[in-house]
This record gives structure tokens, sequence and C-alpha cells, in this order.
């Protein structure tokens, strides 16, 4: 991107970043004159932190059946057949703390799409069809597509479950298998009569919208019931205690590798943009200048991709840039290795602890902070290309309670940070002691039993390798994890998420 195209990237979002309002509870409003289009984002208080036991999953199929099911006009297959010719589209995104009802319309199509997303809040049907095939449809999810389709995502999943345990934020966000079984119609009217009221919502328009637009949504959203639920105590994770593995067996090609800790730093703390330096240079997402990135599959080809995160990413497969709207007040750090051979997890997990253990024991160089913060300052830019992720973004700056928008901040912490403040940030924040790990592999016993051990975990290759690579596997072939027997356990797939 050249100079010009930058700099006119940033004049366009600064004043869209900067019309966020202070108080969380006013409407976020970022009118773009000359957009064609208006996006809505409704902000409701309520996520999976709020399933009730028992009933994991209700959040979320709640929302589906708000967003893709049928209202008391319409049937579903009603709806949309009306917004395919508007090319016009509303659903939801349920999150731990969060749930965003959105749409997006061109403003010529407003008077068509705006009753359709309005009866699809105010005046859902909640019949038992719908919620049979949503059900269905989350089962087959996680019995099907998750466990067996998708290892990474599989990992990362009981990575953020393991790490979460005994807390609201330590189930599914889909659900589980037994709880979504049992979730009923009267279920789903209760969570949204106290979930879903007028004093639970923050409106989010942006694009190009009218007075008008403003005024009705308010006044139809004042017609969902008063009151607001208690709020939820932030969670605190279970301390971490040495190094603890968990072994997903399952009949599969190759091992995928997800490791974490409790973070306890998040976005809008000048802590937390210190660590985003880190992270980036360590295993910036989807990006091939990451030092993981570049020890694990340029140097040795073992993988596709190796990354790491200081936010909930969910979905990572999938997109280029962080998601919008999945913000919590509870973070974690989060490597992910993507799937390797299996003779070589065990190299694969030495090695990215590795980078990480001299990354905080030894800190960045002068030359690599410098590198870094340079392109972050510019890759920012990249993150809201479009009103619906400015409005995004808007949203998550209301929850976060700042006052400096997060990308504006982002941009203006890369000029003020200093090496000093990033080596310090990650001695204080990131370390090897105490973490968890998941593997979703086959032949997890051999696995574990070679983990407790310690043994070696040479590594061959198909052709020659420079000898700087070589030197380099002698010692990650022996780094020590040091990882107790007890600190071990095999999980058959077929009993993941099951109750």
């Amino acid at each position: 991107m050249s100079r010009r195209l930058l700099l006119l990237a940033t004049l366009v979002a600064l004043p869209l970043f900067a019309a966020v309002p202070r108080n969380a509870a006013a409407p976020i409003l970022l009118p773009v004159a000359k957009d064609p289009t208006v996006s809505f984002r409704l902000w409701f208080k309520v996520g999976s932190q709020n399933d009730p036991a028992g009933k994991e999953g209700l959040a979320a199929l709640t929302a589906a059946m708000l967003t893709e099911a049928a209202t008391q006009k319409r049937r579903y297959d009603e709806i949309l057949d009306q917004l395919f010719p508007l090319a016009s589209t509303y659903g939801a995104s349920a999150s731990v703390e969060m749930t965003v009802i959105s749409g997006r319309t061109h403003v010529d199509n407003l008077a068509d799409f705006y009753p359709l997303l309005r009866d699809a809040l105010l005046t859902p049907a909640f019949n038992q069809a719908d919620l049979d095939r949503l059900r269905s449809r989350t089962l087959n999810f996680i019995e099907n597509q998750l466990r067996f389709s998708s290892d990474e995502e599989l990992g990362k999943a009981v990575l953020a479950n393991e790490i979460f345990a005994g807390t609201r934020y330590g189930h599914l966000g889909a659900g589980t298998v037994t709880a979504l079984k049992s979730i009923t119609v009267e279920d789903v009217k209760a969570f949204y009569t106290a979930h879903y009221t007028r004093d639970n919502v923050v409106i989010g328009l942006g694009g190009g919208y009218s007075p008008a637009l403003l005024d009705q949504l308010r006044a139809d959203l004042a017609k969902l019931p008063a009151g607001a639920p208690a709020p939820v105590p932030a969670p605190s994770p279970p301390a971490l205690s040495g190094l603890s593995v968990t072994l997903v067996e399952k009949p599969t090609a190759s091992t995928a590798i997800s490791v974490g800790f409790p973070l306890g730093v998040v976005r809008g703390a000048r802590e937390w943009y210190a660590l985003a330096i880190a992270n980036s240079w360590l295993g910036e997402h989807r990006n091939s200048s990451g030092r993981l990135y570049q020890v694990i599959r340029e140097q040795r080809g073992l993988n596709y991709g190796d990354y790491t995160y200081i936010e909930a990413y969910p979905n990572g497969g999938v997109r280029m840039t962080p998601p919008q709207n999945v913000a919590r007040r509870s973070q974690l750090f989060e490597l992910w290795i993507r799937p390797v051979p299996h003779e070589a997890r065990h190299f694969a997990l030495r090695a990215a602890l590795r980078e990480v253990d001299h990354l905080v024991n030894h800190g960045m160089t002068a030359e690599q902070f410098e590198e870094r913060r340079q392109f972050l300052k510019k890759y920012v830019l990249h993150y809201a290309a479009t009103t619906g992720e400015r409005l995004g973004y808007a949203i998550d700056d209301a929850f976060y309670g700042l006052s400096e928008p997060h990308l504006v901040q982002f941009r203006r912490l890369m000029d003020e940070l200093t090496l000093a403040e990033v080596n310090a940030a990650l001695k204080k924040h990131w370390q090897l002691g105490n973490l968890k790990i998941v593997a979703v592999t086959q032949g997890a016993a051999a696995f574990a039993d070679a983990l407790v051990a310690d043994a070696a975990s040479p590594i061959t290759y198909a052709s020659p390798k420079p000898a700087a690579v070589v030197a380099a596997d002698q010692e990650i072939s022996t780094f020590p994890l040091r990882i107790r027997r007890a600190a071990v356990k095999i999980v058959p797939v077929a009993e993941l998420f099951a109750q």
C-alpha cells in the first residue's frame, strides 16, 4: 500500500472512530453521508456466560431463533424470499459475553428490509419446527463437523474449555449434546424475555441512514420488555500449575496443537498494546513474517502456519483480520500450531515453546521492535475496511469503556511505546512454566509416554537442511518440557462436548 493510500485510509477512518460515545448505553452512531448502504448492529449484553446450568447453548440457540426462523407474520422461507431480491441480510453473532444482531441493506431497499429486521426482533414466532431444525444443525456441528472435520477448531475449543473450566466461560458456546437436547421452546421464550429487553440493548447504526431511521429504531426497541438481568461476575480462571496436557484421541492423519494460558490484560490497557507488538512478531495471524511461521513452516516445512493471539480469535481458519464483537473481560494467550505429521508433533511442540521461552527470557531486540511496530501501525488500517466493521469496533470500544477508540489508540501507541515497555510486559504477562497443551492426534498413549519421559524427538527431512537449522534441531529435540504423568489425560473424541 502506498503512503498516499495509507494517509487517505487514516483520514477516512479517524472521524468515524472519533464518533464513538463514551456512554455505552447511548446509541453508537457512525453516519457516512456518501455510503449507499445502512449497517445495523444491535448489541444485547448477553452470551454463553448467561446459559443456565444444564441448558448450555441456550444463548446461541435463542439468537438463531430470532434471525434464522419465522416471525409471527412470515415463515422463514418467506423471509428469505423477500431478502433475496433486496441483496440484503440479517443475522446474529453470539459469543461469550455479547450477542449482536446485525443487518445491512442498500438505502433504496430500506423500506422493504427494515420491517423484516424489526419483526425478527420484536415478534419472533418461536415455532417448534424451527427449534428442531436449528437444534439439529447445532448437534450436527458438534457431533460431526467440530469433532471430525476441523482438528484445528476442535483443539482450540478444548483449550478454551480447559483454561476456563469451572467458570461461566468454561463451555462451548454452541452448547453440549445433552443440554441441547433438553432445550424447549419455553426455555427459548424465557431466555428471550429475560435478556432481550430494552434496558439490555445498545443501538449501533452506521452508513447512509437518516435521523428518522434512528428515531424509528429507538421507538421500536422501546417495545421490548423492560428490565435488565443481573450482571454476571467476571470469570476467575483456575490457576495453572506446571504444564498440563489433554490429548484428544481420534483417527486423523496429522496432529493439531493448541497451547495457552489465562491472560490478565485486555484491550485498552497500555500493556495490551505492548504485548500486541511482541505477539505480532512471534505469530501474526495468517502472516508469513511471524517467527513461529518462519521456524516451523518456512525453515522446516512441517505445516501450513503457526500463530499466536492475545485475544479470543474464533474461526481463525476462515478470516485474515481480527473479528469484531467477541469482546470479553477475561482473555487468554493462545498458540496455534496447525496440523503437523504425527512423527513431528513432539518436535513441533518443543520448537514453538522454545521460541516463547526465548522471547520471554531475552525479550525483543531493538531491530525486531522497530520493524514490528512500524508494520502494525500500517497493518491495523486493514482491520476495519467497511462501515459495518468500523461499527463493530465502535461497539467493542463501548464494551471496554474506551475513551479513545481502540484502533486510534493502537496506532498512536505504536509511536509511543518503548522496547523496554514491551519486554517488561512480556516478563509480567507471558510465561512457559504454567500452561495448557491440547493435541488432537492419533496414538495419544504413545505421545503421552514420550511427553512424560521428556524423550528426545529428533526429526528427519526428505532433503538436506542448512547447517544452522540442523544445529538448532539438536537443541529443539531435547528442549525440556517437564510434564508429569498426572498432568496428562487422554479423551476420546466422541466424548467431547457430550454433557
